[in-house]
């Protein structure tokens, strides 16, 4: 059965294979079960926000937020206008999902990648619902595919399982995040809910086009690692090959190879979490060596008294 401490492995299985429907079906109770009491209702989400779409212009009063002024109408008018706000009932959520080869990686009970589909199964059963409609962009280095935001379980199901079996790239093919986020772009898609999942390692050369849709969407980033993204174990010798360059190397691991990797990695960590803050977007750490499903649900809860706080950050 599929619990909080171990997961399926979600890598060999196929669009027709009953053992994947199977993991995913269990891994849907185990996240309504254990999530559905901290997210109460069927628009509220992994991050709270207005919700809302533009209406109807009406005249301004004191104490109306300014940010809601409708120059325009203002100078057609020659009064000052503030624009309504319509709650938008229907969320559309999307998953910009990185299966590079570097999340093909993972040295305790599951890989990045399982784990990362996980992650999107969650957001996935917490968000449909209502007529909420759920899409995806899947990178993989050498293709991107797109997955239509369509409502109802059966569609995400089908999602789940597609996101799943996508095939992994060739060997010396390095993840492309920058092309995924950008897919979102364009065509432009009504305001809702993004959400990255990576181990983010590459080049942080997706921060523009994290900008662009932080500026029309809420934005999320669910960062997967595993602890040897992090730190090296004291092993000796060992070898090492880039799962998506193919170099391997030989190397003897020593006190100091061991904090240089961990100063390396601490800083790269550091420079992503400063990137995504300065694009808007909150970060969900989850690790394979982790109760990832707790993980979501502190996470949950601290937006929820940051914002019931008056605070966004």
């Amino acid at each position: 059965m599929v619990d909080a401490d171990r997961l399926p492995s979600f890598g060999a299985g196929s669009l027709d294979d009953p053992t994947l429907t199977a993991a995913l079906k269990t891994l849907e109770i185990t996240v309504r079960r254990k999530l559905d009491g901290v997210l109460q209702g069927n628009h509220l989400g992994l991050i709270p926000g207005p919700g809302s779409e533009p209406g109807e212009a009406r005249t301004y009063q004191p104490g109306d937020d300014v940010r809601r002024m409708d120059w325009s109408v203002t100078a057609r008018t020659t009064q000052p206008h503030v624009r309504q706000m319509i709650a938008d009932r229907e969320l559309e959520t999307w998953l910009v999902v990185d299966m590079s080869g570097s999340l093909d990686f993972g040295t305790v009970s599951h890989t990045k990648r399982d784990l990362a589909v996980a992650a999107c199964a969650a957001v996935t059963h917490l968000t449909v619902g209502g007529g909420n409609r759920i899409g995806a962009v899947v990178t993989t280095g050498d293709a991107v595919v797109r997955i239509p935001a369509r409502s109802g379980r059966a569609h995400a199901l089908s999602m789940l399982k597609e996101i799943a079996s996508t095939s992994r790239s060739q060997d010396g093919v390095r993840g492309d995040l920058n092309a995924g986020i950008d897919a979102l772009r364009r065509p432009e898609r009504r305001r809702g809910l993004a959400v990255v999942v990576s181990d983010f390692l590459g080049p942080i050369d997706w921060e523009r086009p994290m900008r662009a849709v932080a500026g029309h969407h809420e934005v999320l980033a669910i960062e997967v690692l595993d602890p040897r993204d992090l730190e090296l174990p004291a092993v000796g010798e060992i070898v090492l090959r880039d799962a998506e360059s193919g170099a391997v190397r030989e190397v003897t691991v020593t006190e100091r190879v061991r904090d240089d990797f961990a100063r390396a990695a601490t800083a790269h960590q550091a420079e992503v979490q400063r990137t995504l803050r300065r694009c808007g977007a909150p970060v969900l750490g989850l690790r394979t060596d982790r109760d990832w499903i707790s993980d979501m649900v502190r996470f949950v809860v601290r937006r929820r008294r940051g914002l019931g706080a008056g605070t966004g950050s």
